[in-house]
């Protein structure tokens, strides 16, 4: 039990799994390349508000502080739709009671970060980049960033989160015979923009809500900050006609948002300013294999598994991993090598699987949410779902309401939903008999 654990990267998952281990009697240090983000002014631009869900308030309560991340985070209901002729429209996520919530990336990894140094056998090391990794002293080299001084420090076990460009992945990767390593990018890529408060920091758009403007190849969202705020992000190809490479001038920024946004421009007074500020930054999917090494190093969070964030479920699976770590060290009795080989089995099926189901996510959310035809869909899964919720969950239920589902299982049974809805919206006048009990009949005969 007197084992020294080193962990590189004291990000959201590398955060939490300190409190995890050293709750369990590990000795904890974290080395993190970036300074202190909780002595530091943030600065804005590369940040996406995070959702929280069932899988990452299950990670949380494991250790007991999900009530210290309540504090920071607003419940979201649904997603609010702004169609381009300014109508709009609340869709519902699950059942009444059924949120997600939004949390500030920063606010949550610095009191994730104050959490774990709770533990007096925790010890974080800012500015620390990691240089290289001996896998068989399993010694882990440092240089400084500031005082460009190397350090070294000797573990029993190493655990890389140190997120989707991870230095700890490309040590193992450089160092394993056969080590699968993909990574995608999206055509499209991102920008951060703001709503402010009103006055006296009043939320000027429906605060309880994810804001979506969808406009088929493209697509803005904006997330409630507890100052009165929304964290906007928008979403568009890089190349194209609709593209970040066509709003080079302020005039071209100004007219694309009338056009496309006219109900957001009046919220956003420093639109334009934001837009040649905040650099525009890519999504990539990273899938790799094996996760694990020599029995003693794992991959974790975004370092063994990146995602793009259209299920909102970055956060969310990184936060899994922890919990199943967890869970395989009381089941295995910290026989690591049982755990780190159960750990790899269990989890990988399943963050592949959350890869593919976010990028599904993100035509979902981008080209679908203002289509009928898809609306309808979901009311008729909806209605189904409620008269035979042992029969039939939806997929985003089941992935972001049912942490008792694998996203592995989720993925397979929402495929089969998707092929039975598909006859189903085939019917004839399905417009006007999508809630009689003949529809209801296919869909128990297709199941």
């Amino acid at each position: 039990m007197s084992k020294n654990v080193t962990i590189v990267g004291a990000g959201l998952v590398g955060s939490l799994l300190s409190i995890y281990l050293s709750k369990k009697g590990y000795n904890i240090n974290i080395y993190e390349r970036r300074a202190d983000m909780r002595k530091q002014k943030m600065s804005a631009g590369k940040s996406i508000n995070l959702a929280l869900s069932d899988r990452g308030w299950r990670g949380l309560e494991g250790v007991g502080i999900a009530d210290e991340v309540k504090k920071i985070a607003i419940p979201m209901y649904g997603r609010y739709i702004h169609n381009k002729d300014g109508s709009t429209a609340f869709q519902p996520y699950g059942k009444k009671e059924q949120a997600i919530y939004s949390v500030s990336r920063a606010e949550i990894n610095m009191k994730l970060m104050d959490l774990a140094e709770q533990n007096s056998n925790v010890k974080l090391h800012f500015d620390e980049r990691c240089t290289s990794i001996e896998r068989q002293s399993l010694t882990a080299h440092f240089e400084n960033n500031i005082t460009k001084q190397l350090s070294e420090t000797k573990g029993d076990l190493l655990f890389g989160a140190d997120g989707a460009f991870a230095a700890s992945r490309l040590n193992m990767q450089l160092s394993t015979d056969r080590f699968e390593y993909n990574q995608h990018y999206i055509t499209a890529g991102y920008k951060e923009l703001i709503i402010p408060p009103g006055d006296s920091g009043k939320f000027l758009i429906e605060k309880n809500a994810l804001h979506i403007w969808p406009r088929g190849s493209f697509m803005m969202i904006a997330l409630p900050n507890l100052d009165g705020n929304f964290t906007c992000t928008l979403f568009l190809p890089f190349e194209g006609e609709k593209s970040f490479a066509n709003l080079k001038t302020r005039k071209e920024v100004k007219r694309f948002f009338e056009t496309e946004f006219p109900d957001a421009v009046p919220l956003m007074p420093t639109l334009i300013d934001d837009f040649f500020a905040n650099p525009t930054s890519s999504l990539v999917t990273v899938k790799c294999f094996p996760w694990t090494f020599d029995n003693r190093i794992a991959l974790i969070g975004d370092a063994a598994h990146a995602i793009v964030p259209f299920f909102g479920q970055g956060m969310n699976c990184g936060f899994e991993d922890c919990v199943v770590l967890n869970q395989l060290v009381e089941k295995h009795n910290h026989n690591w090598e049982n755990i780190l080989a159960e750990y790899e089995q269990l989890r990988k099926p399943d963050g592949d699987a959350i890869a593919d189901l976010a990028i599904g996510n993100f035509i979902e959310m981008r080209d679908k949410t203002a289509d009928p035809k898809f609306l309808l869909q979901k009311k008729i899964e909806a209605r189904f779902s409620e008269k035979y919720p042992e029969k039939w969950i939806p997929l985003y239920s089941m992935v972001t309401y049912s942490p008792h589902i694998r996203y592995s299982t989720a993925l397979k049974e929402g495929m089969r939903q998707e092929k039975i809805m598909q006859q189903i919206m085939q019917l004839p006048n399905i417009d006007t008999t999508w809630n009689s009990s003949q529809v209801e009949e296919k869909i128990l005969s297709l199941l």
